[in-house]
């Protein structure tokens, strides 16, 4: 399929609301992803169960997503009633999900959730597990009833859940996390600095698709380097600033300066070189070896993770 405009071959590409989407926000405004010989149009999606049932159906071409979800459906283990889809596979690694537990005001500490709700997008997917892991770490155990789990969708929902009282904390990163603090919700703890390295977002596509559409594959790891290395270029932080305000409605002009130290930061933003994180991976799979239901042994890193694309973008 072609643009009408430059006559580019047209990659579709499917994303969560969020301050993590910021690359694929520069890579437009820059035409980077012109400058590599393709258009992108981009997709919204509320939560996981719709981003993977419309995956699997071939409504888009590349799903931005928790590598959590790309295993749990190759593994049969997803929410979404779509069986097995050995065809999904993650081709590069973007960030470690930005992930901060923020709770309403009046709960301070994370034993504060005795008792209380807590909401995730899907329970059995995504970054779920992240959190049962955080309070597991904390003396609160999901097996046990020391917390409840309501899935609430995406991080836009999550908020606006949690911002009207229907629960009492959720994973939120930017800019979510950002605007919670400052309507004086409680920021408890940064993901990472509880359950240390974790891979997050990755760029996935459908191996089927991907083997056919090589060159655009290639092509979007490249135009999405490029905009990564431009945020991080310090003499582009007003222009970024100002790039997040106009994609992203929700970020105030504090809000997105706010962003731009919590998102480009070499210890947990985003991923210079847009390569997975093996030990983050390796973390990702051993909290979905204890959580997720049906039990089983997973697979290599390989039956998730496609790197060549990676390695030939570099050529």
């Amino acid at each position: 399929m072609l643009t009408m405009a430059k006559n580019l071959p047209l990659v579709t590409v499917n994303v969560f609301p969020g301050g993590f989407n910021w690359p694929i926000f520069v890579a437009q405004d820059k035409r980077f992803f012109e400058a590599n010989g393709i258009a992108v149009e981009v997709q919204g999606t509320p939560n996981s169960v719709t981003q993977m049932v419309g995956f699997s159906l071939a409504k888009f071409d590349i799903a931005m997503t928790a590598i959590d979800n790309i295993i749990a459906y190759v593994e049969g283990q997803g929410q979404a009633p779509i069986g097995a889809q050995p065809d999904f596979m993650a081709f590069m690694g973007v960030d470690t999900g930005f992930l901060s537990l923020v709770a309403a005001p009046g709960f301070n500490r994370i034993s504060d959730l005795r008792g209380k709700t807590v909401s995730v997008d899907a329970i059995a997917t995504g970054y779920a597990f992240v959190l049962y892991e955080i309070l597991r770490r904390n003396d609160l155990d999901k097996d046990n009833g020391d917390y409840n789990v309501v899935g609430a969708g995406g991080m836009a929902q999550r908020w606006k859940g949690l911002s009207e009282g229907r629960h009492q904390a959720t994973l939120l990163s930017a800019p979510y996390n950002l605007i919670a603090r400052a309507a004086g919700f409680s920021d408890l703890v940064r993901a990472t600095d509880v359950i240390g390295p974790y891979q997050g977002n990755v760029a996935a596509a459908r191996r089927s698709w991907a083997a056919v559409n090589k060159e655009k594959v290639i092509s979007y790891i490249r135009a999405y380097r490029s905009a990564v290395a431009w945020l991080y270029e310090s003499a582009n932080r007003d222009a970024a600033i100002e790039i997040l305000c106009r994609y992203l409605p929700q970020s105030s002009q504090d809000i997105a300066s706010a962003s731009y130290p919590e998102l480009m930061n070499l210890d947990h933003g985003f991923f210079p070189d847009c390569e997975l994180d093996r030990i983050g991976l390796a973390c990702v799979l051993e909290l979905r070896g204890r959580y997720a239901s049906p039990r089983k042994v997973l697979g290599a890193s390989e039956v998730y993770y496609d790197p060549s694309y990676s390695d030939f973008a570099r050529i």
